[in-house]
């Protein structure tokens, strides 16, 4: 699970607006530069409020790792399947039809591709609904350090 802390600007019962500082976590990312803007250090996020937390509240917010992973695979490695299959597929139709096969490769991988950055529009609405791929809250707490310097000045 990726998780980051976070502080909560905004809250209702239902919904709880969380301001992060992007980390290490974000930077490792490949999809770091749509997720809020390149060069931009802090982020808000809209989760569920599950906890009942409010306004000030400190907060860890995580995102599962699964769904992500799939999602990656959904949005990079779908498409060149499909490139694929469509290049392969007319490379081997273009004799039967005698059409040169490096033509028919070119036309057939290209509308693959294109096939699935049109099944990835049309999911986009479906899957943007489902809680998996969203961020939610994991406990209140501020991060490690922060406590270990509220207890010692106590």
């Amino acid at each position: 699970m990726i998780t980051e802390y976070g502080v909560v600007t905004k809250a209702n019962p239902s919904s709880a607006w969380v301001k992060t500082n992007r980390t290490a976590t974000c930077e490792s990312c490949a999809s770091r530069e749509n997720c809020g803007g390149h060069g931009i250090t802090e982020m808000t996020v809209v989760v569920k409020n599950n906890l009942g937390v409010k306004q000030g509240d400190q907060v860890v917010i995580g995102l599962q790792s699964s769904p992500m992973i799939f999602l990656a695979f959904f949005l990079y490695v779908f498409p060149i399947l499909f490139l694929l299959i469509g290049a392969l597929t007319g490379n081997a139709i273009a004799p039967l039809f005698s059409m040169d096969p490096s033509v028919c490769a070119l036309a057939l991988g290209g509308t693959g591709f294109c096939i699935a950055f049109l099944i990835i529009r049309l999911s986009h609405s479906r899957l943007s609904r489902k809680d998996k791929y969203k961020p939610f809250l994991v406990r209140k707490g501020a991060p490690p350090s922060q406590s270990c310097q509220a207890a010692q000045q106590t």
